[in-house]
């Protein structure tokens, strides 16, 4: 920072590195630096420099991509400007130590910094997303390009930054890409490398208005084909991990000279159980697909057979209570009155 600067009225020692190099007009007030002060500093020739309106960089030098984030942050949570004559509002707890307010990084900033290695690097971005409520009166300018939300998510912080979870990151991505490729590649890399589940991934899409994108159409049937893969392999190794007795694996069922009962994921004929894995994921034909769903289990559960509900989730997150469950459900079957027979053909 530059010394001929009069910041004394509060101390720096809890400011990050980052935050002496980049600072709003609203905290250099708070250091003893007018208005009138800092425009001067940042005139042409000067050792600081004017980064986004009301946020300023104090050294001449280009910004890096962690002093253009902080800008970008600093800019978008700035408090609305007050009438002259207005009371100033009380500080809330904390604030002096969250300058932010409710901002967050989105869109592929945000994905950098989550590590996607198919997102570009983040000084190679023109732009840096930033979500805002949607009641934030406040226009995109420079390098900060504001997105809107009706619904504020919870954000993560990564290297002191408050960045959005990757699947609304995801759908704010993608509402600016057209490269079919890059879409494709951004949502594979969601579920292969383990960020989010493809539903939490496509029910952001859907809540975005991006599934009327043929692009993203066909990349997400490529997700839910990625996540139902991923899903599958997670239920072998829980009954391989997990001491369960061998099902016959992805099988059609019906009855003896009657209409198909629908596939199930695993399914015990001795025990008369079996294991469905729910991949949906939120469309335009949602409620149909649950329609149908529960009146496959329902038909089944008439016929005496047990039908064990996971979600992809549940396997990542729980494996061990979720062998537990089916496990139960194998040894209640001594229990039950036999089930209906039925014809179990390959899927």
């Amino acid at each position: 920072m530059n010394h001929n600067a009069p910041l004394s009225p509060l101390p720096l020692q809890h400011l990050a590195d980052v935050q002496l190099r980049v600072m709003s007009t609203a905290q250099l007030g708070e250091h003893g630096v007018t208005a009138a002060d800092a425009g001067t500093h940042c005139r042409p020739g000067g050792p600081w420099q004017q980064l986004l309106p009301g946020v300023c960089l104090l050294h001449p030098g280009p910004p890096t991509s962690e002093e253009r984030l902080h800008g970008a942050l600093l800019y978008a949570g700035r408090p609305p400007v007050r009438p002259a004559r207005a009371v100033p509002a009380q500080p809330r707890a904390g604030e002096a130590h969250a300058p932010y307010a409710d901002a967050m990084i989105t869109g592929l900033a945000a994905l950098a910094l989550h590590r996607f290695s198919s997102a570009p690097p983040l000084l190679s971005l023109d732009r840096v997303d930033v979500l805002v409520p949607r009641t934030r009166r406040l226009r995109s300018v420079g390098f900060a390009r504001l997105v809107r939300s009706q619904v504020m998510p919870t954000p993560q912080q990564i290297t002191g930054v408050p960045v959005a979870p990757v699947p609304r990151a995801l759908a704010d991505a993608v509402a600016q890409l057209t490269d079919a490729g890059a879409v494709r590649r951004l949502l594979t890399e969601a579920v292969r490398g383990g960020h989010c589940e493809p539903a939490a991934v496509v029910r952001e899409l859907h809540d975005a208005g991006l599934l009327t994108r043929p692009h993203v159409v066909d990349a997400v049937d490529s997700l839910l084909a990625e996540g139902r893969a991923i899903a599958e392999d997670r239920l072998y190794r829980m009954v391989s991990e997990h001491g369960l007795p061998d099902p016959l694996w992805n099988v059609d069922l019906r009855l003896p000279g009657g209409p198909q009962l629908g596939g199930v994921d695993a399914y015990w004929p001795d025990h008369a159980v079996a294991v469905e894995l729910d991949t949906r994921a939120p469309r335009q034909d949602e409620d149909a697909m649950w329609s149908e769903y529960v009146r496959k289990r329902e038909h089944l559960e008439r016929l005496g057979i047990t039908v064990v509900h996971l979600t992809p989730k549940k396997l990542r997150d729980s494996a061990e209570q979720q062998a537990a469950v089916v496990r139960t459900a194998l040894m209640a079957s001594v229990d039950r009155d036999p089930a209906a027979y039925v014809v179990v053909l390959p899927r």
